[in-house]
């Protein structure tokens, strides 16, 4: 195998492909780059595909090519030494039949690495969809960005380790598709009118790795993004990228029962505002990560105490018409719900001391946040 590339071609497909790949292998293909040149259609191309054995992506480029080949490398080592040849130059990249090692010359630099044979390399063996749809790139960013940070990272509760989508059809009002992910400490729920072709879709519970990665890319390509899922698999395609993903084999609670609908306590207050508090009474309270609200009318109050690091309150004015409350919550799961109030103005409603609140944007009534009471 032998052809030549321009560098910012390369760097930029190898930096979306290395992603995937985990820096400590047991396996020593899954460390590699697949890489094979391809003349179909008199158009020649690199394909590269990386996989971690639930992830797989792959994506070509234009290239020169000179002999015909495929082969896999260090796809972290290849993304670094391209990375750091200068910007504008030519690399040309060819495999010696006799040592199999490949050779990357760019001017008069040279390296030689070592590979892999192609075959055994495990491709992920792609589904018949049975559901493809298209999304903006700021349709899909607007979901995952709002609903990710709340993604479980306990490993037990491995059905809460992803985002899960699914179809909202309610009597009288038109389909949607919703985006939902908890702990068990936060909610958050955003829709989003339900794309073309998305009718009948199952719930799936998409990775938290494949988020971020698909999140990654669709912020770097701008593109419109073909959405399609097959029972056990999700495809992204954009541009001449594909990331394919298994699915998270499980059944996602019934979270609707935890939005709570009977709260009649409304409180606005500016979300900048009260976020500089928390954060700033939240000094002394790293251990319990607790602060308590004290709402009263026309104000809120935070406090937090610790009997190692002393205690702090400050006061805002806020929109309160009702009677007294106090109420405690963990200030960062607060501060990474106020962090999506993007309008200005966030509005909690509230029951007791013991109930969870609900959190909105004022001016975007679309996404919906729960947070658990904290005993303060």
């Amino acid at each position: 195998m032998k052809f030549i590339v321009e560098r910012t071609n390369l760097l930029k497909s190898l930096a979306h492909v290395q992603s995937i790949v985990e820096r400590r292998q047991t396996i020593p293909l899954l460390a590699n780059v697949l890489m094979e040149t391809s003349s179909e259609g008199g158009k020649s191309s690199l394909v590269m595909r990386a996989t971690d054995n639930e992830i797989e992506i792959s994506e070509n480029i234009d290239v020169q090519i000179l002999e015909e080949g495929k082969i896999t490398v260090s796809a972290h080592l290849l993304y670094d030494i391209v990375k750091k040849l200068p910007e504008g130059a030519q690399v040309e990249l060819s495999v010696d039949g006799e040592t199999s090692q490949m050779q990357v010359v760019s001017g008069k630099s040279r390296f030689s690495l070592p590979t892999l044979p192609a075959e055994g390399f495990p491709l992920m063996t792609p589904e018949e969809s049975a559901k493809v749809f298209t999304l903006t790139t700021a349709e899909l960013q607007g979901m995952i960005d709002r609903t990710q940070f709340a993604v479980s990272y306990e490993e037990t509760r491995y059905n809460l380790n992803g985002i899960y989508f699914h179809e909202a059809v309610k009597e009288g009002k038109d389909a949607l598709l919703k985006a939902v992910a908890t702990d068990g400490h936060r909610l958050a729920c955003v829709e989003m009118s339900l794309p073309k072709g998305a009718q009948g879709m199952s719930g799936i519970i998409v990775p938290r790795k494949t988020i971020a990665e698909i999140n990654k890319l669709a912020g770097e390509m701008m593109q419109d993004i073909q959405v399609s899922i097959s029972p056990n698999q999700i495809r992204f395609a954009l541009g001449n990228a594909v990331l394919a993903s298994r699915l998270i084999d499980g059944t996602y609670p019934d979270y609707e029962r935890v939005i709570p609908a009977d709260n009649d306590k409304v409180l606005e207050v500016d979300a900048a505002e009260l976020t500089r508090v928390v954060d700033r009474v939240a000094v002394v309270s790293e251990k319990t990560r607790a602060v308590k609200l004290q709402l009263k009318r026309g104000a809120v109050k935070v406090f937090a105490s610790n009997t190692d690091e002393g205690s702090a309150e400050d006061e805002i004015e806020a929109s309160y018409q009702c009677e007294p409350l106090e109420i405690g919550f963990n200030y960062r799961y607060m501060l990474d719900i106020l962090a999506q109030i993007k309008s200005g103005k966030a509005r909690f409603t509230l029951l007791d001391s013991a109930s969870p609140a609900l959190v909105q944007d004022v001016e975007d009534l679309s996404a919906l946040y729960v947070l658990m009471p904290m005993r303060v």
